[in-house]
């Protein structure tokens, strides 16, 4: 080869090429190529991309930590990174990041994201579940419609001469503030009812029944919106809405019952080929390019595909699996970041913009919130219910997004009024989650005195887990310490699944398999034990919140793995991880002032303990079957809890105790033994105790279980006895 490319060179003299061998021109050249590679289109949408999901992660974070939903963050992360903080602050960053002649590839894929956001929403939607309630929702959701839409165009009158653009009529203005007072967040709601495990009660059904009536009448409206905006008046619009229609009835009755057909004989994994999928993914751009030459924008057809997929549970489970992560990961945070770009805060600069903001928030909380709540009290709700339901239905979140961008991309919108619609859908989304906690805590019953005295004379176990298997080897191990004290214990199994978006399909499925290993156990050992099945973007702190609300005696939980461990780029990413975690910046102590970094946990774990307020229970599981042999490690007076709890095993399950006293402690204590002898002497021959001096870690291998306490496995750890390798699981016990 290179042979070849020497004698080659003699063929540049026929084409003119330059030749230059100084090491300036090579340098030169090398630079300007890297330059260009720089500002390469490709190469800028992806730092983009890169910068866009790195900061919606970051807020949502945030956001989850303070009890709001991530889309909150990723709205605020849109604004961030647009001109109202970072192209204010950091003008040079900000235009070389997002010059303007790039904004138009970030907005085609941004769109890409949220066709395929609305085809899910449309999917998500289970009409057949909406009849039972219907007449009641249709009440509600209808009121929250016709209450806010007629508030907004009330709002418009007062603010056109000011905030209207040039050219636009009072009737499209009027009509896109009504629609904007008008939207409820399907997503954002129905994840809050799931979140607050209410999706199975009546309020549960009625409020995604209300969201789901409300989502098809508010596109549909927002269609008609679009085409009279488009024609300027009802009567030029009549075209474009005759075509809307004879769309939807094409799409009702020919489409859909032909994709049923498909999808009840292409239901499964194995037989849902590519071809199948094309065949769907074929109907979804077929329908938005129809509405958008329509005109009623290419969202409203993705929206109607979704709607027309088939109903088998199965088929829409995993056809939303192959959508939802690509659309709601990567693709809709583009959409946030353009929706911040287009954000100017920096233009509401004196009173009256801002009194017409404070008044724009207070006309779409009071359209939506009263008109909801009042619509579900005049259908015989009762309080509670009806101001949960108006909070609910006030809920805006991305889909109010969605519809403020077509305003602005038609010029019915100007950079004022969509950066005040912008706050209003931020401040009706933020004040959701308060909301409804005010109005749990306003409407709480104390429980009755009676009730009181059972609670305090149960012992109440919360087992956490999350592979189905270590369900089943917490509750077993739980039995051991409970065994003849059965019919006075109470056991709940929490299960949370990570999620970034309702689907009911896939949660249905999820929570029966996870479930399975666990009530099986269960019937076995006899026990009635309380599921709870939650979604969540934040494990380890509804974990935390979970135990602390409930009244309950202990945490049990199995010890996860990271996922810095293995590689040395995990451990390199680790470090990093550790040193700049936000939860080591907001609080870098644990419990009683102790550096929760110095025990050797995974995230998660380090977590749950520095936020659970009741003792926790860590199992390191290392194939645990039997727990007829416990080895208790003692190595100080802080340990003497422990022998509480070999109390119970002793007495409730005969299991044989061997205390190892590590530092001779118990010998030189007669408070300790004091604390030993009342069991010895009532179940006599179960607890031996050995000193450390004479111990052979090998011995390990006989026990089935290391009992140990948070501290005690700290100093294991920091040992030079490698106690840690060994056969034998242990409990590591958090007073």
């Amino acid at each position: 080869m290179l042979w070849i490319i020497n004698t080659g060179k003699a063929l540049e003299l026929e084409k003119d090429v330059l030749v230059s061998n100084t090491a300036v021109n090579h340098w030169q050249l090398f630079k300007k190529t890297f330059l260009e590679s720089l500002q390469h289109p490709l190469a800028l949408l992806l730092i983009q991309i890169i910068t866009i999901i790195i900061a919606a992660r970051l807020l949502s974070w945030f956001c989850r930590k303070i009890g709001q939903p991530s889309v909150i963050g990723e709205i605020i992360a849109g604004i961030i990174l647009g001109p109202s903080l970072l192209g204010a602050y950091f003008p040079g960053f900000y235009h070389a990041l997002f010059p303007v002649a790039s904004l138009g590839n970030l907005q085609l894929i941004s769109q890409i994201g949220l066709i395929l956001f609305m085809f899910v929403i449309g999917m998500e939607l289970d009409l057949n579940g909406t009849k039972n309630k219907v007449h009641e929702a249709v009440v509600v959701s209808h009121a929250s419609i016709i209450i806010p839409f007629a508030l907004g165009m009330g709002l418009a009158y007062f603010i056109y001469s000011s905030f209207a653009p040039r050219g636009i009529s009072f009737t499209s203005f009027g009509l896109f503030m009504g629609i904007s007072m008008s939207i409820t967040a399907f997503p954002v709601l129905a994840r809050i009812v799931q979140e607050k495990g209410i999706y199975k009660t009546s309020l549960g059904t009625i409020v995604i029944t209300c969201a789901a009536i409300d989502d098809i009448t508010a596109w549909s409206l927002l269609a008609v919106v679009i085409a009279i905006v488009k024609a300027d008046s009802l009567i030029s619009s009549l075209p474009t809405i005759i075509m809307a229609v004879a769309y939807v009835f094409i799409m009702l009755k020919l489409i859909k019952p032909f994709l049923k057909r498909v999808g009840d004989l292409h239901s499964s994994r194995e037989n849902l080929s590519k071809s199948i999928v094309a065949i769907f993914f074929l109907v979804l751009v077929l329908s938005s390019y129809a509405t958008e030459i329509i005109g009623i924008h290419a969202l409203f057809g993705a929206f109607m595909a979704g709607i027309i997929m088939p109903d088998n549970p199965r088929f829409k489970q995993l056809f939303i699996e192959k959508v939802e992560d690509v659309a709601l990961v990567l693709l809709l945070p583009l959409f946030f970041v353009y929706t911040g770009l287009r954000t100017q805060i920096g233009l509401l600069n004196d009173a009256h913009a801002w009194i017409v903001c404070v008044l724009t928030i207070l006309v779409a909380i009071t359209g939506k919130f009263a008109g909801s709540a009042l619509a579900a009290k005049f259908v015989g709700r009762n309080w509670h219910d009806s101001l949960t339901i108006g909070v609910l239905m006030n809920t805006r979140g991305l889909v109010e997004l969605v519809a403020l961008n077509i305003g602005y991309d038609m010029g019915v919108l100007t950079p004022e009024i969509f950066a005040i619609l912008v706050i209003m859908a931020l401040v009706t989304t933020f004040m959701t989650a308060p909301a409804l906690n005010l109005i749990e805590r306003v409407f709480r019953k104390e429980p009755e005195a009676e009730s009181k005295l059972i609670q305090m004379s149960k012992f109440d176990v919360l087992i956490s887990f999350g592979r189905p298997e270590m369900g089943r080897i917490l509750l077993r191990l739980v039995h051991r310490l409970v065994m003849n004290a059965h019919n006075n214990t109470r056991i709940t199994a929490l299960h949370l699944f990570p999620g970034n978006l309702f689907n009911k399909y896939k949660l249905d499925d999820y929570k029966k398999e996870s479930f399975v290993p666990i009530d099986m156990e269960s019937r076995k050992l006899k026990y009635d034990i309380t599921p709870i099945f939650k979604v969540t973007e934040d494990i380890d702190a509804d974990i935390s919140e979970e135990a602390n609300k409930g009244d309950y005696d202990l945490l049990m939980i199995g010890l996860g793995h990271s996922i810095y461990e293995g590689s040395i780029l995990g451990k390199l990413i680790g470090q990093t991880s550790r040193i700049l975690n936000p939860d080591r910046l907001l609080g870098k102590f644990g419990d009683k002032g102790k550096p929760t970094r110095q025990y050797p946990f995974d995230e998660r774990t380090l977590h749950i303990l520095k936020r659970t307020k009741i003792p926790v229970g860590i199992l390191i599981n290392n194939g645990l079957h039997n727990t007829d042999k416990i080895l208790l490690l003692y190595l100080d007076a802080q340990d003497a809890f422990l022998l509480e709890y070999a109390d119970k095993f002793v007495k409730n399950s005969g299991v044989h105790i061997t205390i190892l006293d590590v530092e001779g402690s118990i010998q030189s204590g007669e408070a300790i033994k004091n604390l030993i002898q009342p069991i010895e002497l009532s179940v006599p021959n179960y607890i031996s105790l050995i000193s450390g001096k004479a111990f052979d870690d090998k011995q390990i291998q006989k026990h089935d279980l290391m009992l140990v306490s948070l501290n005690g496995w700290k100093k294991i750890n920091e040992s030079k006895i490698n106690w840690t390798e060994h056969p034998a699981s242990v409990l590591i016990i958090r007073q």
